[in-house]
């Protein structure tokens, strides 16, 4: 328990990262708000290895070429439209919407691609998934609805210049798997 422990957060903390991010460009940030964004990436770390699981390796090599190029570009756009956003649009011109469900699809299914992975090691390692994938879907889902509103707190105080600084943090998440997929493996 302790490793599947220490696996989901591991997991979680790209989703946490990107949930400081996404609260931090939320102007009036509901309950409502946070637990979207919570669902949708604890959702996705939670069905992420369970998928990665039931195809037990047999699409590894297919996903392991380009995951990190798919994640790396995704939030390189993301990231670089907030910063764009931040400098360039006036406030009352709309920004990127982090509740919007299209918006939360991309940034969870990039902040989950290696949940998918982990999938794959635990079909490899014959564990059973039922447990791994409630405590990743947890943790993360737990360390998501923080982040929203640590993001919220800490955005309010710099307002447009803690937005560049959210867009640079996704850039550098995704930087951050891309190097570790080049490097390692």
């Amino acid at each position: 328990m302790i490793t599947i422990l220490l696996v989901a957060f591991g997991l979680a903390m790209d989703a946490f990262a990107v949930s400081i991010a996404s609260g931090v460009t939320i102007k009036e940030l509901r309950l409502e708000h946070a637990l979207r964004i919570a669902l949708f990436f604890g959702g996705f770390q939670a069905f992420m290895p369970l998928l990665g699981w039931l195809a037990g390796g047999t699409l590894s090599d297919a996903t392991a070429t380009v995951d990190h190029w798919i994640i790396f570009g995704i939030l390189l756009f993301i990231g670089g439209k907030m910063i764009y956003e931040s400098v360039r649009i006036k406030e009352n011109e709309r920004r990127i919407d982090c509740t919007k469900v299209s918006v939360l699809l991309f940034l969870s299914l990039a902040t989950s691609i290696d949940a998918l992975a982990a999938g794959f090691s635990f079909a490899f390692l014959d564990l059973g998934i039922v447990r791994p994938v409630l405590v990743i879907g947890g943790v993360t889902f737990c360390l998501s609805l923080a982040g929203v509103y640590i993001g919220d707190r800490i955005g309010h105080l710099f307002e447009s210049k803690i937005e560049i600084v959210g867009g640079i943090v996704l850039i550098g998440v995704g930087i951050k798997i891309l190097v570790e997929h080049l490097l390692c493996g």
